[in-house]
């Protein structure tokens, strides 16, 4: 994958650091969720975290509060410095980020115009703003997060919001290295502000808060997908990037998180969620996403 020589976004907010909290909700930290792993494997711990953070705050209400127990208000928003200044790796991976967003940005005020996402309805796409943080983060209108809570997209400012230090998160403990690993990450997240920008359903006749919550997460899978698909020329992406987005992908769907139970599922099998990425990247139309519309055995 290819950035050196791409336009850089001019929507990023460097927010600093912010100082970690306890008490309330908020995500359980990675070396604690860790440590319960060692003791009592993936099948006997309820996996939260970096992982429930992806697409959380687009759950529904009753699901957040299963995860988590509760809004994650386990952080003070206070920010000081610049995140993105404090080692070379996340400097990097700011400039990194910074690339991945204005290629999302290029395609889908393509895409959206065109009428070419779930829905079919055209309109103008509005770019969302990147927020990189250290520690925690306050938002604007999702209360306050810590990094344990993993990269998120808050619906009621429009931004993203995500610590530099994930993309180590995702080489080192999750297995899923790569650049086009980490970019998938952010355009996953943009799928959900896409979601926000068609105003996708979010509830079904017939289903639970955790069926409705895999759809929402395999259209966003899947309008990744997309992205990647009408970014490969100009960033070069070759099937060894593609691979290490699928590995993204298996690596966070719920089974290979320990799950036996599919009605716990909030976020779809990994076998879903490649095969959603999949469709997404292989069809390069956002129209091919629309996972409420087939029924759930065929998602």
């Amino acid at each position: 994958m290819r950035t050196d020589g791409q336009r850089r976004s001019n929507n990023v907010e460097d927010r600093g650091t912010g100082r970690r909290g306890g008490g309330g909700g908020g995500g359980v930290p990675v070396q604690a969720l860790l440590g319960l792993v060692r003791i009592l494997g993936w099948k006997g711990t309820l996996v939260v975290g970096v992982i429930a953070g992806i697409g959380y705050f687009l759950l529904p209400d009753s699901v957040r509060s299963g995860l988590v127990g509760g809004s994650p208000q386990a952080a003070s928003g206070g920010g000081g410095g610049s995140a993105c200044g404090l080692s070379p790796a996340n400097t990097a991976a700011c400039d990194f980020s910074s690339v991945v967003l204005a290629s999302t940005e290029d395609v889908w005020a393509v895409e959206l115009p065109a009428g070419r996402v779930p829905g079919g309805r055209p309109m103008a796409y509005a770019n969302p703003t990147l927020v990189i943080f250290s520690g925690a983060v306050s938002t604007g209108g999702c209360g306050n997060a810590n990094s344990d809570v993993g990269p998120f997209y808050c619906p009621a400012d429009q931004r993203l919001y995500i610590d530099p230090g994930f993309y180590q998160v995702m080489e080192t403990q999750l297995r899923a290295p790569g650049d086009f690993a980490q970019a998938y990450v952010i355009a996953h997240e943009i799928g959900h502000h896409l979601q926000r920008l068609i105003a996708i359903p979010r509830s079904m006749p017939g289903e639970t808060d955790n069926q409705v919550s895999v759809r929402v997460e395999l259209q966003a899978d899947c309008l990744a997908g997309v992205w990647g698909n009408k970014a490969q020329s100009q960033l070069q992406i070759n099937q060894e990037d593609l691979a290490e987005a699928l590995g993204a992908a298996h690596a966070i769907g719920d089974d290979t998180l320990g799950h036996d139970d599919v009605r716990a599922f909030t976020h779809g099998s990994s076998e879903q969620r490649m095969r959603w990425f999949r469709r997404g990247f292989d069809s390069g139309d956002g129209r091919q996403c629309d996972t409420f519309a087939v029924a759930q055995s065929a998602l």
